[in-house]
């Protein structure tokens, strides 16, 4: 899940206690048959996607590499948000021109008056209702592979192959615990044995990874797959805000050969490096964060072009979309702006 709107902001330590995410999402899909009242339908539903936010992030990018740009539009919500909610902070007026909501709390308010829960990104809305469909961030990118076929663009990757399914689900399930969920159980830890505990865990994790990418240019088969997706949005952050600010530091990213080759590789991909924004993403996490960074001063660091020097992957053979091809770029409205990517 997306990083939750606490009760009142700055509260994101609980002193004494681990880091628990809360994992109880909206669990309606949208789907080919409509089994839940949800059919796949083009222009019926709007993505709610923060740059700045990584669970978020997973969702613009398998959009962008399955090219449901037509299909599905995007709303991106700015890097910060209160108690209340993510807001529309970015667009005119502060209003999402699609949804005509100044916040996501509205769209979750409009199908659950007294929803109790975090306001999360991602988040499916449908358009005419203005009601929150989902939020279940797993499962939006999985449908969005499977469920939304039809209106898959032509040479879309398949990047969750049916004969591959087990596996991505097994290191799926090692990548979240430790390393997508792990940053956060170090940074928001209560406790000096909870954040070591967490620490440790999440090395152990990128160790482990670090040796299977040493030899595979991917984490499952040959090609980009859901797997390599969640774990990108994690390393690409890991330098510019998990290092120092959740104090992950045993060593940095760029650090670590294969790990890094393997992130930019994915990186300078279409379709991955072009949904990030390292302004957003550091502004995001130092100034929502005022019990961790009660100055909200953003660092200006690190250097950012190491992303798009030689990787060298190349050589370890495989193909980035299989049979398919390289995504069109970004729809006008949705690029980086300029000064706020790698160059």
């Amino acid at each position: 899940m997306t990083e939750e709107i606490q009760p009142a902001q700055g509260a994101y330590v609980i002193p004494g206690a681990e880091f628990t995410r809360d994992t109880t999402y909206i669990e309606d899909r949208i789907t080919a048959d409509g089994r839940d009242g949800w059919p796949v339908e083009a222009g019926r539903y709007r993505l709610v996607a923060a740059r700045a936010c990584p669970w978020a992030n997973r969702t613009a990018i398998v959009r962008r590499l399955l090219g449901l740009e037509a299909a599905i539009s995007l709303g991106m919500p700015g890097p910060t948000h209160d108690e209340r909610s993510w807001t529309f902070d970015l667009d005119p007026a502060g209003v999402d021109p699609v949804l005509g909501i100044e916040r996501l709390q509205q769209a979750y308010f409009a199908r659950f008056p007294d929803y109790p829960r975090g306001i999360t990104v991602p988040a499916v809305v449908e358009v005419a209702s203005g009601k929150v469909v989902t939020n279940n961030y797993a499962q939006i990118t999985i449908d969005f592979e499977t469920e939304w076929g039809a209106l898959h663009r032509d040479g879309a990757p398949d990047l969750y192959p049916v004969e591959l399914r087990a596996e991505i689900d097994e290191i799926n399930d090692g990548i979240f615990r430790d390393v997508n969920n792990g940053v956060y159980r170090a940074g928001f830890a209560g406790s000096q044995s909870a954040y070591e505990k967490a620490y440790d865990r999440l090395f152990d994790r990128l160790d482990a990874l670090e040796a299977r990418l040493a030899g595979q240019r991917y984490l499952v088969g040959d090609t980009v797959t859901e797997a390599d997706v969640r774990l990108f949005t994690t390393l690409v952050r890991f330098d510019a805000v998990y290092h120092g600010h959740f104090r992950c530091n045993r060593n940095k990213l760029s650090e670590m050969p294969a790990l890094y080759s393997y992130a930019k590789d994915l990186f300078q991909t279409p379709g991955f490096g072009d949904t990030i924004d390292f302004v957003q993403i550091k502004q995001h996490y130092h100034l929502v964060h005022t019990d961790i960074n009660p100055t909200g001063i953003v660092p200006k660091g690190p250097d950012l072009s190491g992303w798009l020097s030689p990787h060298g992957r190349e050589s370890l053979g495989g193909r980035p979309f299989g049979d398919g091809t390289p995504p069109a770029p970004p729809l006008p409205g949705e690029q980086v702006p300029p000064g706020h990517g790698a160059a």
